[in-house]
């Protein structure tokens, strides 16, 4: 039985380009699992092994592999940076114990690394911090700790400090043991000689040894009494209190180096084993029930409970389907039985593997802590529980945004269009933000995602990977309807076919709900004038129109509907008549409730040179946008604003062309909100067009 106090379960998370992907090669080739370390810039990388990954320099979606470090197993996982790709970091960190945040030297905190760490925060994932890329123009360790503090309000424990900057930066000090460390210039990460601490650094050393030292004992009340009494605590009490802060996320451990030049890794490798929490030290996941609620009962990690796991990613390759696992608890064999909670059926374990990126390693059995990948399973989704068929429970589940882009693609050829059905249907159980519906008027196939790039791959894996050609419409923007005023009206459904009739009477009121509280129906009618058995068929009828709006045909957001009064016949009437008459009176009632379109409104973040952003500023405004925040840096400025969607097609190559190709942005969803009356025409009318064409 493994030790499970030896295992790590950790993720590599951080802005687009703060590198991440060069970390964790670095981490693979100090470990041994890999000999030849594969560049990102060269589309070598290990861990980014699809094609779309090697040509664009981006990660797009996460790898798993393990490998050891001074006797701990550590299973590690690199996601991506890009703001599209969230759902991948998502959902790796809800089955991961800690985390490494990866900033760059010279960017700092960027966009992505703050929705990435208020993930890390909601997940709770205890986490160390490697300040990367120090040998590198405009870098500067203090001021990244500095906008960690300011930027993230997280609490950074400075654990190394640089020596040199730049060209000049060759190695860190261990703040603790007050030593150097200075590689030297065969760029090997092996070679290294630890020293005296250099003369020039001895007093900066010396302070922060000091805070680190005075932060770390206020977690051992007796540790702080001596200490201020002017007793030091030993360095192994100081270790345990830095573990015990980082696992209740009082603090960060960070650190600081050079990937790409091997230099400052092996001390976060250290740090891993040394601070960030085995399986057992982390909260235990919460069971809900089939509702999704809490229901005051933990998965406890340990091989002795019976088997509890979490299926948090499916990735079709040339071998199958693989279901990526987190197993809380018990063990999961090869030919075991196991039932998957949500569907309520059964699967038999194939085969097991051990990840290693692209490469597998068939394993027997797998235990509590260990994070592995199934081959072949049939009805497993993201966020499904695996579970031992006698002790049926359910873990939290997953929570994933909605899409607010679309395109409709159809194949060229007619032969494409069942192979395009079953690779959109294999990329749809790999990821969860990818969604797609067929347009009935049309018949196009509408692709809905995160943004254009995300849809933009996607369309790229279908040409490449599945060989189907498309033809690409224009991307499509997730307008909303909602209402705007309260009204009470009343509705009656009567039909008389011989024999029985169909009749259902009622009287209720429509109201604007809060922004969203989705669609909430309440019953207050008394004296049984319309019978309780018929109330959900009611709601059901106006449930089902939801998806519709009177407008432009878009789905229907926060509305109150309550049913206030009513009739029925004791032969004519039924759950079918009243669900008629619920349709009847959406569509009669909405038209009058002043419908008004909503459009995505998108949180952006515009990195500019200084010398451009007057432009950027004024480029954003014409495109209805509305600017939040300003932060000057030292190589340029960070423009924070909120913009319709639908006028930020196409930015990027805007932007270049301002900033003569050095401006950066990302974006993600923030809020809907009304449409100014001229766009609102617009898209209404649009769509009237869209509806006749169909017709035709």
């Amino acid at each position: 039985m493994a030790d499970l106090s030896k295992y790590r379960n950790i993720g590599i998370f951080a802005h687009v380009d703060a590198g991440k992907t060069t970390t964790t090669e670095r981490i693979l080739k100090l470990t041994g699992k890999i000999h030849k370390t594969g560049e990102v810039h060269d589309g070598a990388a290990t861990t980014d092994f699809m094609e779309q990954e090697q040509e664009r320099g981006i990660t797009i979606q996460s790898a798993a592999t393990t490998c050891y470090w001074k006797d701990h197993r550590f299973n590690i996982i690199d996601t991506p940076g890009h703001v599209d790709f969230t759902v991948e970091v998502y959902r790796s960190l809800k089955v991961l114990d800690g985390g490494v945040g990866v900033f760059c030297g010279s960017g700092g905190v960027e966009p992505q690394s703050e929705t990435n760490w208020r993930y890390a925060n909601d997940s709770e994932v205890a986490r160390i911090i490697f300040v990367n890329k120090l040998d590198r123009m405009g870098a500067d360790f203090y001021r990244v700790v500095k906008q960690v503090k300011d930027v993230l309000g997280a609490n950074p424990l400075v654990m190394t400090l640089p020596i040199g900057i730049e060209d000049d930066f060759v190695g860190v000090v261990d703040v603790l043991t007050q030593k150097a460390y200075i590689w030297d210039e065969t760029g090997l990460p092996e070679n290294y000689k630890v020293e005296e601490v250099p003369a020039d650094l001895v007093d900066k050393a010396a302070e922060y040894r000091e805070m680190l030292i005075e932060t770390a004992v206020e977690q051992d009340d007796d540790l702080m009494e001596k200490y201020l009494e002017g007793e030091e605590p030993s360095i192994d009490d100081i270790k345990r209190c830095i573990r015990q802060g980082t696992n209740k996320l009082d603090f960060f451990p960070t650190y600081c180096g050079s990937a790409f030049k091997n230099k400052g890794v092996q001390l976060v490798l250290d740090a891993v084993v040394d601070y960030l929490p085995s399986p057992t030290e982390v909260e235990p996941q919460p069971l809900t029930d089939e509702e999704g609620n809490e229901t005051g009962n933990f998965a406890i990690v340990s091989t002795e409970e019976p088997l509890k796991a979490l299926a948090f990613k499916i990735m079709d390759d040339r071998f199958g389907a693989l279901t990526f696992v987190r197993i809380y608890s018990g063990v999961m064999k090869k030919g075991d039985t196991i039932l998957n909670s949500f569907t309520g059926k059964t699967e038999r374990i194939g085969r097991m593997v051990e990840m290693h990126a692209n490469d597998r390693n068939e394993i027997d059995r797998a235990q509590a802590g260990d994070i592995i990948a199934v081959v072949g399973m049939k009805n497993v989704q993201t966020g499904h529980t695996l579970c031992h068929p006698d002790h049926p429970v359910t873990l939290e589940p997953m929570v994933f945004p909605d899409p607010v882009i679309s395109i409709a693609v159809k194949p060229k050829d007619k032969g494409g269009t069942e192979k395009m059905g079953i690779a959109i249907g294999k990329m749809v159980a790999e990821d969860p933000s990818f969604q797609v519906e067929s347009d009935e008027e049309t018949g196009d196939t509408i692709l809905k995602g995160m943004g254009e790039l995300h849809l933009d791959i996607k369309v790229d894996i279908l040409k490449r990977t599945y060989g189907v050609d498309l033809e690409v419409g224009q991307p499509q923007v997730a307008y909303r309807e909602t209402i705007t005023k309260a009204i009470e009206d009343s509705y009656t459904h009567k039909k008389q076919s011989g024999g029985s009739g169909q009749f259902g009477k009622i009287d209720y009121r429509i109201k604007p709900g809060e922004t969203g509280s989705g669609f909430t129906f309440k019953s207050s009618v008394v004296g049984g004038n319309v019978p309780r058995e018929f109330w959900p068929a009611i709601e059901k009828g106006f449930k089902s129109m939801l998806g519709e709006g009177v407008l432009a045909g878009y789905p229907v957001l926060d509305m109150e509907i309550e049913l206030f009064d009513g009739g029925f016949h004791a032969v004519d009437s039924s759950a079918v008549a009243f669900e008629i008459a619920a349709r009847g009176a959406f569509r009669q009632s909405l038209p009058k409730a002043g419908p008004q379109l909503l459009e995505p409104v998108m949180k952006v973040d515009v990195f500019t040179p200084e010398d451009h952003v007057g432009d950027v500023i004024g480029d954003l405004n014409r495109r209805r946008g509305m600017i939040k925040d300003q932060q000057a840096g030292t190589t340029g400025v960070r423009v924070k604003a909120e913009v319709p969607l639908a006028e930020m097609f196409g930015y990027i190559g805007h932007l270049r062309t301002m900033t003569s190709g050095r401006g950066q942005f990302s974006m993600e969803f923030s809020h809907y909100m009304p449409c100014p009356n001229s766009v609102a025409d617009e898209v209404i009318e649009a769509a009237k067009v869209r509806k006749a064409e169909s017709k035709k």
